[in-house]
């Protein structure tokens, strides 16, 4: 009988070898499913380096799509690296686009400089008093946080579809479901299509190096990972812990929604997620839990989201196959991963190395 057995650490040289295989295998498997669309596999791997860097506005595209990617990544790492498992990435997204478009909505006239920072602080908070009510529960009765986040999301999204459908509906849409753009005053300022964002991601990328390899809660956050008990016992305060990884965690998934409707769609709705709050999940444990390796891997996810949206279009195939594409292309990653992690003994095996 087979068993999984966690293996030492892997050696860099391992590492970069084993990765690139699964690379080169998912361009293979991927290449065969080209083939059978009717296109040219190396055609369209190039097609998909031109539609992420071919021109200003492809890069600003691809960038676009990393934003997003890389600040949800760095909530999710927060949360994770305390062992809390934080799944409700996407539902403090749209909460922090609620909390965004309910400030354009009671205050429509600020100038542009308050306005921003006002929805940057409720946007923030939004996403963090999400995050907080899981928190609170895991602090006090010790709940499972996995299913709590995951329920919360489907609770916001219910909420914005009441919103969208019903409470927020724009009566200028000609009945369409569909809450109105924001005005001029609430929208990111852009230049050669990238928008403030790509500042904001980069102070916030700062900001989380310094707090989780430089600061005294980082530290802690580390320990109370490793062990609840360690952490009781050198007299770290967990219940403080959880709240503050609880805050940060949210908030920074919260943020996002407020990039996401005032850079990218101008609007909230249903849809204004992507996913990306799941894709943040898979991003973060790729990275190791590491701030720099978030960074990469955004960049990375990003450009493969960006080249399957752009061959779609260039090479007249079907979504379905970009889709399929980019699921091989994870596939073999995640894979790797494993392999890199783990490794299968028999029963043999096990006895003989006893």
């Amino acid at each position: 009988m087979l068993h999984i057995v966690k293996k030492e650490v892997p050696k860099t040289r391992e590492k970069i070898i084993v990765r690139l295989s699964a690379v080169l295998a998912a361009l293979a498997v991927a290449s065969i499913i080209v083939l059978v669309a009717g296109a040219n596999p190396l055609e369209l791997y190039i097609g998909i380096v031109q539609g992420c860097f071919g021109s200003l506005y492809r890069f600003a595209a691809t960038i676009e799509k990393m934003v997003p990617l890389l600040v949800l990544s760095l909530g999710v790492l927060v949360a994770f690296k305390m062992r809390f498992w934080n799944i409700g990435a996407e539902g403090q997204f749209l909460m922090g686009a609620v909390g965004t478009t309910l400030v354009v909505r009671l205050l429509p006239d600020l100038p542009l400089p308050v306005m921003l920072v006002l929805m940057i602080i409720v946007s923030f908070l939004f996403g963090a008093v999400w995050l907080m009510i899981p928190a609170f529960f895991k602090a006090r009765f010790g709940t499972n946080e996995t299913l709590f986040t995951l329920m919360l999301n489907y609770i916001a999204l219910t909420l914005v579809t009441a919103l969208q459908y019903d409470f927020w509906k724009d009566p200028a849409a000609n009945g369409m479901p569909k809450i109105a753009n924001l005005p001029e005053n609430a929208l990111l300022p852009s230049a050669g299509g990238f928008n403030l964002s790509i500042l904001m991601a980069v102070i916030i990328v700062l900001a989380m190096y310094y707090f989780m390899n430089r600061s005294k809660i980082g530290f802690e956050i580390a320990v109370l990972g490793e062990s609840e008990n360690t952490a009781r016992y050198i007299g770290i305060n967990v219940t403080r812990t959880i709240i503050i990884v609880a805050l940060v965690s949210g908030g920074l998934c919260g943020m996002v929604g407020m990039m996401q409707t005032t850079g990218v769609s101008g609007a909230l709705s249903t849809e204004i997620t992507g996913g990306l709050g799941f894709t943040a999940i898979i991003v973060a444990w790729l990275s190791g839990l590491k701030v720099p390796f978030v960074v990469v891997n955004s960049f990375a996810f990003a450009v493969l989201l960006q080249g399957a949206s752009y061959i779609q279009t260039a090479f007249q195939i079907p979504g379905s196959v970009a889709e399929m594409i980019q699921a091989i292309i994870l596939f073999f990653i995640l894979g790797s991963e494993f392999v890199l992690q783990y490794r299968l003994v028999s029963d043999k095996t096990k006895s003989e190395v006893a």
